[in-house]
């Protein structure tokens, strides 16, 4: 029998924020697309979800249009969730291939798979596209230049993609999480670097996780579909900026 649930595609799925997103995206009815360069993860969280793997490198654009050719004609959802930081060191002392590698990732590969997968969202009468973006897209810090100057390209992208868009059947939101704990995000971060990546949430009680934001994605994805969430900021309770955060040290 054919599968007629909503079809979504999540990419960065291998973990963290992205495989609680196929998950939750799963439960509320939708078959994923599991995306993701670690295709052995990939299809261990596809078998549990009854979803489909797909080892998708954002910044292939081959791979990306072998993605495409896998939705096929019609999706409902897509998740850009693809991205990563890539150390802390002051402007003065970055190192610019992490800066490139990281626009590379958080900016172009989700203007590679917007470009590959536009014209299914609007073939399918009512498509979402997803953003993961960061409050480093809304505010800057010390040491984040690189992040910082990627997520404020996502946010620019989804606000101009919407205007782009308008009078599509595609609404556009970008989720901008704070401190969200993973395993993996600080790691790459660190370059592997357990110690540095604990530190950030020192103190932190209770920073956000990983099935928070997939929540959040859950719901705006079962939005009435007139209904635009444009922008979903997420904090913690015990973070006001992206510097000011409240420690019990």
């Amino acid at each position: 029998m054919a599968d007629t649930r909503p079809l979504a595609v999540v990419t960065g799925a291998s973990s963290g924020i992205g495989a609680a997103s196929a998950r939750h995206l799963a439960a509320a009815g939708f078959h994923v697309i599991c995306a993701a360069r670690r295709v052995d993860r990939l299809q261990e969280l596809a078998q549990e979800i009854d979803g489909t793997a797909l080892a998708c490198d954002v910044t292939d654009p081959e791979q990306v249009r072998q993605l495409a050719d896998q939705v096929g004609e019609r999706l409902a959802v897509l998740v850009n969730n693809a991205g990563a930081a890539l150390g802390l060191d002051p402007i003065a002392e970055a190192d610019p291939l992490d800066w490139l590698a990281m626009y590379e990732l958080n900016v172009i590969g989700t203007l590679r798979v917007t470009q590959a997968l536009l014209p299914a969202l609007i073939a399918s009468g009512d498509g979402l596209v997803i953003n993961m973006g960061s409050t480093a897209g809304h505010g800057v810090y010390e040491g984040g230049g690189g992040y910082t100057a990627a997520k404020h390209g996502v946010a620019a992208f989804s606000e101009t993609l919407r205007l782009e868009l308008l009078g599509e059947p595609v609404r556009i939101t970008e989720i901008a999480p704070g401190m969200v704990r993973t395993e993996e995000f600080g790691l790459v971060r660190f370059n592997g670097d357990e110690a540095r990546r604990d530190a950030v949430y020192a103190g932190v009680p209770e920073p956000l996780t990983a099935d928070d934001i997939a929540d959040a994605v859950t719901w705006v994805a079962t939005r009435p579909s007139h209904v635009d969430i444009d922008l979903l900021t997420i904090r913690p309770r015990a973070q006001a900026t992206q510097h000011k955060v409240h420690r019990q040290l």
